[in-house]
């Protein structure tokens, strides 16, 4: 019999979950061993200290619930700020554009990874916390080779990881920024996953990581407070549900600014039937960019909505209404003009959110499922002292804070551009599917989808094969493998469009899992992100 299958970001991450799946524990308990492990294997990535939001859908009862640990605002309680804010500008050079971030202690949001893997545990889970950690423990302890795809992005991110001498001593030991292979150890981690399996996630609520971390934070010019710690809360709520082409596509609600959108997005598309056209052909390029670009000129008005909404009421009128017939029928009137006149729509500007992002993806063989996606943001460049607890540097990311950094009040949920999504067929689970990369997860998943459910495309076909972005100048952005002479033809009359001349992490990392007609469980890593995919 299969125990299920998994997708994700490392082959350390998806043997994680693996492992617990052989034990005979369910799609939850090798979500949360798998994405405790890619802490650690995925550290060009990701860390201990970040947040991020989860789907769990149980086909024993046809519920869903989205797990949003993503982080909050922190300074509840605080009645004053540090004289002086540890919050430092770098500037990273992506090749052909730069960006600025900011890190140190005041960069440092409410953690929200140890309270959703440990809830989502609790509530699902069939094997006791400290199994579940066994494999990030045996990381931590030994160390593990670097795949070249995380020492690509150290490299990249090389000034925040080497921003101090803790920073230093992980990454750039040999005095040169670790290598492909080479061994990653960070010391004192593997003491903390040990104790996270004795006290659960009362050790970062107010044991002793709790209390390294708010000593570090007084002393250091950080806004954490006790009361954060103390008082955070794991969101639980059911998804957004939009029926597309015959099947019920699940979305994760607010903080999931991605999960809005990515509603709006099908909503339009399904007026559209893409399948109709060759895929890649001339037409079907040309709905992508309008689909797109309509997108991110209806962002503004879902930021704007969402930063007065304090309650969840609040929340549901805001989605209710962007996502309201009316008001997607006037983009929908604005695309059909533009293709009719073979006029490409004017530019929109949107904040790239962090690219700093992993997915993982996992299905039983009960028919639970799982979509992950969890990040920390490029990290605050520092260690928290005698734990191995690198911190998010969620703070810092200019994009998530359109209003200016550190103005939303205390305790509020920060939006974030995670979509972790779960596809049914007549009520059975199909696809499970979400994405890192930035505003980028968002195009990823449309094209995963549309793939599968318009083009019947393999899965693995569908994950890998070449995908379209529109940038904010208005500009195509093309993988390379697209058809030369449909590109072109867009090209003539009007489009503008950048041809890749190779595949990219700029396209996203789209690990899916999917459970096909005939009940045979497949799975796909999306290789530009290094992902794989284990049957169990």
């Amino acid at each position: 019999m299969t125990n299920g299958v998994i997708a994700g970001g490392s082959q350390e991450t998806i043997a994680a979950g693996a492992e617990m799946l052989q034990l005979g524990g369910n799609a939850v308990d090798a979500a949360v061993a798998a994405t405790f492990a890619a802490c650690i294997a995925e550290v060009g990535l990701v860390h201990m200290g970040g947040s991020g939001i989860a789907q769990v859908y149980d086909a024993s009862n046809g519920r869903s619930t989205v797990y949003d640990f993503f982080s909050n605002m922190p300074g509840l309680g605080a009645t004053s700020r540090p004289d002086a804010l540890n919050f430092e500008q770098v500037t990273i050079d992506f090749g052909g554009a730069t960006q600025d971030f900011f890190l140190g202690r005041a960069s440092f949001a409410v953690p929200g990874n140890f309270f959703g893997l440990c809830q989502m545990a609790a509530d699902y889970g069939r094997l006791p916390l400290p199994t579940l950690l066994q494999p990030a423990l045996r990381l931590a302890r030994e160390g593990t080779p670097l795949e070249p795809f995380q020492a690509q992005t150290c490299e990249l991110l090389s000034p925040l990881y080497t921003h101090t001498a803790e920073m230093r001593g992980i990454f750039q030991a040999n005095g040169r920024l670790i290598q492909p292979h080479e061994t990653v150890f960070i010391p004192h981690l593997a003491d903390t996953l040990a104790q996270l399996a004795e006290e659960g996630e009362g050790l970062v609520r107010n044991g002793r990581l709790a209390q390294a971390i708010l000593r570090d934070q007084q002393a250091n010019g950080g806004l954490l407070t006790p009361t954060d710690l103390a008082s955070y809360q794991v969101i639980q709520v059911p998804p957004l549900r939009i029926p597309y082409q015959g099947y019920e596509i699940l979305l994760p609600p607010p903080s999931s600014t991605g999960g809005v959108l990515t509603a709006f997005t099908l909503k339009l598309m399904d007026r559209f039937h893409v399948g109709q056209h060759r895929h890649g052909s001339t037409p079907h390029l040309q709905i992508l960019y309008e689909l797109m670009t309509a997108t991110s000129r209806a962002r503004p008005s879902w930021d704007n909505a969402i930063e007065g909404c304090s309650t969840q009421a609040e929340w549901e009128t805001a989605v209710a209404t962007f996502l309201a017939d009316r008001h997607i029928d006037q983009y929908q009137a604005e695309i059909e003009a533009n293709i009719r006149q073979n006029r490409p729509a004017p530019p929109a500007t949107e904040p790239p959110g962090p690219s700093n992002t992993t997915h993982l993806s996992v299905i039983d063989g009960d028919g639970l499922m799982v979509s992950l996606t969890h990040t920390a943001g490029e990290s605050a460049g520092y260690v928290v002292p005698g734990t191995g607890f690198i911190p998010n540097n969620i703070l810092g990311e200019a994009d998530l804070h359109p209003q200016g950094f550190h103005v939303r009040p205390a305790g509020r949920r920060i939006p974030t551009m995670m979509t972790p999504t779960v596809i049914l067929k007549d009520g059975s689970p199909r696809l499970v599917v979400g994405s890192g990369g930035s505003i980028r997860i968002r195009s990823a998943i449309l094209q995963t989808i549309s793939n599968l459910l318009d083009f019947a495309l393999p899965l693995e076909t569908a994950v890998n094969t070449p995908r379209v972005h529109v940038d904010n100048y208005g500009v195509l952005q093309c993988e390379a493998g697209f058809d030369e002479v449909a590109v072109y033809q867009l090209a003539n009359i009007g489009y503008p469009i950048n041809r890749w001349n190779t595949r990219s992490i700029y396209f996203g990392g789209a690990h899916s899992v999917a459970r096909e007609e005939n009940g045979r469980l497949v799975g796909t890593g999306d290789t530009r992100r290094g992902g794989v995919a284990m049957l169990v």
